[in-house]
């Protein structure tokens, strides 16, 4: 069931066009996320979904219905940056934030969910950063919300620290709540994403599931060699990438590309094959890799 439509949305600043007639849906319970570099339009188009600021054109409806009061009470919201307030352990913090709302997640539930246990009486400001990660998420989560905006979670976190994040994303997502994130690692929106939605120049330039937009896209694989093993000669003939200090070679028939190789005494020790992911599909789609 489709619980957030975004239609025809625009917003303009003077002559510059940061979101330029983007259209997508969320179906209920999905993590979907927004993907783009910095200046694509997608921190605009997440701002107008939070109700944060306005549309030029266009809207978002929640179950069919635009942003209002009563559905702002819907959503919670986990910002890139945010300041806790220094002196509060992670108990007096749960405990200020519940008192905004009249609705609230029991708090027992909500440790849980977040794995708060271990350190509920340790103060803010010694927080490592996965388990402030967790408390603010926590934070978007004490009113109980539909929805859960989810801004770059993982920025800063060492890679043990971002996959127990994952594992957060997924247990929320068995409670039937969707999620929009927005992130720049593209392991991470392949590993949590039932769907994605591609932006670059304000523009949406594709959607849809992963695994779907890498089988529409792509019916090779990649083949890497260092480039040192590879005569200079082949590399141009076969019109082959050099990427660092390797060689690129795309091929939908990996044994016929080896058994070349091989016949032009080509070493292959070294070798790799990798299939394609969101990273090439970015590149294949916007002409630069998503940290541009």
């Amino acid at each position: 069931m489709t619980v957030i439509c975004v239609k025809n949305l625009c917003k303009y600043y003077q002559n510059v066009k940061a979101v330029d007639d983007v259209s997508f849906t969320i179906n209920e319970g999905h993590c979907f996320g927004l993907l783009g570099p910095n200046g694509a339009g997608k921190t605009t188009t997440i701002e107008i979904m939070e109700g944060i600021i306005e549309a030029s054109a266009g809207g978002v409806y929640y179950n069919n219905q635009p942003m209002n009061k009563a559905l702002a009470s819907r959503i919670g919201i986990q910002f890139q940056h945010t300041a806790l307030q220094d002196f509060l352990t992670v108990q007096e913090t749960l405990d200020l934030f519940a008192s905004f709302y009249d609705k609230t997640i029991k708090q027992e539930a909500l440790v849980e969910l977040c794995d708060l246990g271990e350190f509920l009486a340790r103060n803010n400001r010694l927080l490592s950063g996965g388990q402030k990660q967790r408390l603010l998420l926590a934070l978007a989560l004490i009113n109980d919300p539909d929805i859960v905006f989810l801004d770059e979670p993982t920025t800063g976190l060492d890679p043990q620290a971002r996959r127990n994040f994952w594992q957060l994303i997924q247990n929320i997502k068995a409670q039937n709540k969707t999620i929009v994130l927005t992130t720049h690692y593209m392991d991470e929106a392949e590993h949590v994403c039932d769907d994605i939605a591609v932006m670059d120049k304000g523009k949406l330039i594709e959607q849809g599931a992963p695994k779907n937009l890498l089988e529409k896209h792509f019916n090779e694989v990649f083949i890497y060699l260092p480039i040192a093993q590879v005569p200079a000669e082949l590399i141009v003939e076969n019109h082959w990438q050099q990427i660092d200090n390797h060689v690129e070679i795309t091929s939908k028939h990996v044994e016929k590309t080896l058994s070349y190789l091989m016949s032009k005494q080509v070493s292959l020790t070294g070798l790799h094959v990798k299939s394609a992911n969101l990273d090439d599909l970015f590149l294949k789609l916007t002409g630069h890799s998503l940290r541009d």
